[in-house]
């Protein structure tokens, strides 16, 4: 599995709004230097084809391949080079998504987190779920509001997660896209914000990254008796950063499929590009707290 923790797996269904998902996933892939295996999911075949028609499923497939091949060479232009890979899986989106993380090694997954209609995308409970479940971080874009550079990352935190002196894909991120990182932490009690427990946790944070020689600062919300996440989503909203990196909290990976009300609108609450960060046991999956 190590061997795939350099590439990408992007789910991109055939049309022309696949198109735009494709061109976001590959932004990532060639200012990171990562492979990309490029996904399509189709219907699985039933067990009786499988049993008895066994060469038509093949060739179903095939031509699935196929038509996989001809869609990414339209939208790039060239030949398809070795660093992109295609992949033809049949079964349902989310249990594929989740199996692939589960056995691929990928180092992220890309999905379109827009709110679309066309033939194969993504319902917020879907999304929701697959990142609650994912084996590996994820990576929400918006098709609708590409991203073509990134100069800024913010990285809410939670004070209630342990910290850990990981910062491998926060690290990876702001030295590839030559980005500085902004910590960003709501804070609910009427005390000055450099006495409270956010703002140490955030300094210490933001040392880890200067030792790392990336640019970082901090910046402590007060909400009162605002929700948290509206004040993020404010925040992020005046900051416009290009990615935000989250951490999902500890319990999702053990309830199946909830990955907190707070992740979930930051998730469907901004348009910029959303990295989440699920509990593991990997300390790859874990990378800051």
């Amino acid at each position: 599995m190590s061997n795939n923790l350099n590439s990408i797996l992007a789910f991109i269904p055939q049309n022309n709004e696949g198109e735009l998902v494709l061109k976001e996933a590959l932004y990532f892939q060639q200012t990171l230097g990562m492979r990309i295996f490029v996904l399509n999911v189709i219907k699985a075949p039933s067990l009786f084809s499988r049993k008895f028609q066994a060469k038509n499923v093949e060739s179903i497939e095939n031509e699935a391949v196929q038509k996989l091949n001809n869609f990414v060479k339209n939208v790039i232009q060239k030949e398809i080079p070795k660093n992109i890979i295609l992949r033809v899986k049949p079964g349902n989106v989310v249990p594929t998504l989740i199996e692939e993380s589960q056995r691929g090694g990928y180092g992220f997954i890309v999905v379109d987190k827009s709110k679309s209609s066309f033939k194969g995308a993504l319902h917020w409970n879907k999304i929701d779920k697959f990142i609650s479940q994912s084996h590996c971080p994820v990576l929400a874009v918006n098709k609708d509001f590409p991203v073509r550079e990134i100069k800024k990352i913010v990285i809410p935190i939670d004070i209630s997660q342990s910290m850990k002196k990981r910062l491998l894909w926060a690290t990876l991120f702001a030295k590839k896209f030559g980005a500085k990182i902004q910590i960003v932490s709501a804070l609910n009690i009427n005390i000055d914000e450099k006495k409270s427990l956010a703002f140490k946790n955030a300094e210490k944070i933001k040392h880890l990254f200067w030792d790392q020689g990336i640019e970082c600062e901090v910046k402590i919300l007060k909400v009162h008796k605002q929700k948290k996440y509206k004040a993020i989503l404010k925040c992020l909203k005046e900051e416009k950063p290009e990615l935000v990196i989250i951490r999902t909290h500890q319990e999702s990976i053990f309830s199946g499929n909830k990955i907190g009300k707070f992740v979930s609108k930051i998730v469907h609450g901004c348009n910029m590009p959303v990295f989440t960060v699920n509990y593991s046991q990997n300390p790859l999956d874990s990378i800051f707290f």
